[in-house]
């Protein structure tokens, strides 16, 4: 498989400093001219591979400084941090960030740690969901060898979409000598899965729908046969507390589900075959909106990407319960709170109906601020009366390719204009406002009000 190209002249360049060589005489010894290795500093070439085994060879180098940025997640990671409305007024872009990182990693990557320990208070810098969000990013929701591993046993299972349920349960009975289960809710409680293994019975709870009872067997099967990959895996990245680790492994738990469920490959195929058509890909693969909504965001591997679509999970009081970013590069997920003027916030309304919409995001930035998402309600599974909503959503200019971008106009004049919450937002004249913008300069007139309850004035951060 062909691996993605490294550029990290910078990492070259502080090794030939730390050494204290010239270009010519590192270029020596790493074997390449010197205007080769002048390219690779100013990443205007990669790293090949040939190059790195010299660099190990020569010096004492550790290779994985070759991906120090990515512990930030990278320039997307520097970008959602730059989005923070403290620097609304310093029109940071992407570019910026690019240049940061590529000039002074480890500057950006001290900026990125004050930032999330201070910069947001000690209590939400904490946060186990924080920190397991963080490391998701960094891997930008995609686990290439969880991935693979589900794809083969997918394989061995011969997986198609009829058979799905019938195989997992099969494999339960041969492998692990464990039997399926459905109790009454009465029985169950609280509890939607049960693994009880004095009766060798893998319980499920009467109410859970036919994706979700598929979901959680595939889940089980996960903790079964890749439980110990899948803790080594949470036990790389330094977890502040064994909250945010437990949380990580429950995320991979069901990364590998998905995976198994979806193979990479065959998913992948579906979601060109049809133009990314989510009612088709919803019944062809007996998943739930929400279920395919989070296997979009992981379509990144390498030779093999699918487009690159963000999620994210509200209740009706606009708070966000899950976010994933993918490969997006999305920062309309970084509020603590939703614009009302979005349909993600209306489809509540109705429920079950796909509300499809094209925005444009008020102080995200230039480039990555149009885009088409996708919503609809969901509920919480076992028979609750608790409803969410779901959302996906890519950028406009790679939406002409979706069967739900027909009859939508993907011109930036024709979106929606939505803010990041109206504590963040500084649109002007929204008759939906509920907060002036954090440190606005309110501005009265007494001769005329206008249709906002609140309006600011140019000064400050208004």
């Amino acid at each position: 498989m062909t691996e993605a190209a490294i550029f990290a002249g910078h990492a070259l360049r502080r090794l030939r400093k730390r050494e204290g060589l010239t270009q010519a005489a590192m270029a020596q010894r790493l074997d390449i001219s010197p205007s080769y290795l002048n390219l690779i500093e100013r990443n205007q070439r990669p790293l090949t591979a040939r190059v790195i085994m010299r660099a190990v060879e020569a010096f004492d180098f550790d290779p994985r400084l070759l991906r120090e940025d990515e512990s930030i997640g990278g320039v997307d990671g520097l970008m959602r941090r730059f989005a923070d409305e403290r620097f609304a007024d310093l029109g940071l872009a992407r570019d910026d960030a690019a240049e940061l990182l590529a000039a002074a990693p480890a500057a950006a990557a001290a900026f990125a740690r004050l930032f999330d320990t201070a910069g947001r208070g000690p209590a939400e810098a904490d946060d186990p969901l924080q920190q397991c969000r963080r490391e998701i990013e960094r891997w930008r929701n995609h686990f290439a060898d969880l991935d693979t591993s589900a794809e083969h046993l997918a394989d061995e299972l011969r997986l198609s979409r009829a058979e799905i349920g019938p195989a997992l349960a099969e494999r339960l009975r041969e492998r692990h000598q464990l039997t399926i289960r459905i109790l009454p809710a009465e029985v169950m409680g609280s509890a939607v899965r049960r693994l009880d293994l004095h009766a060798r019975q893998l319980q499920l709870s009467e109410m859970l729908d036919p994706s979700s009872r598929t979901f959680h067997v595939a889940q089980q099967l996960a903790v079964l046969e890749q439980g110990e990959a899948i803790a080594n895996f949470a036990a790389g990245p330094r977890f502040a507390d064994g909250a945010a680790r437990q949380l990580f492994e429950r995320h991979l738990t069901g990364y590998f589900a998905a995976g198994l469920i979806m193979p990479y490959g065959r998913f992948l195929r579906a979601c060109d075959a049809t133009g990314y058509d989510i009612p088709v890909l919803m019944r062809r693969f007996n998943v739930s909106f929400e279920q395919l909504a989070h296997r979009l965001t992981t379509l990144q591997r390498v030779g093999q990407r699918g487009l690159p679509f963000f999620m994210a999970r509200i209740d009706r009081a606009g708070q966000v319960s899950k976010r994933f970013a993918g490969a997006s590069g999305a920062t309309l997920l970084e509020s603590e709170a939703t614009c009302p003027l979005w349909e993600l916030n209306r489809t509540f309304e109705q429920q079950s109906e796909l509300r499809v919409q094209a925005v444009l995001v008020d102080g995200a930035e230039v480039g990555r601020d149009h885009w088409l998402t996708m919503s609809r309600t969901v509920g919480a599974g076992a028979g609750s009366n608790v409803r969410f909503a779901v959302t996906i959503g890519i950028e406009a200019k790679l939406a002409d390719q979706l069967a739900h971008a027909r009859g939508v106009s993907l011109r930036r004049e024709d979106a929606v204009r939505i803010g990041p919450g109206c504590a963040r937002c500084h649109i002007r004249d929204c008759r939906q406002r509920s907060l002036p913008p954090r440190g606005a300069t309110l501005s009265f007139d007494r001769l005329s009000r206008g249709g906002s309850s609140f309006t600011f004035g140019e000064g400050g951060t208004g």
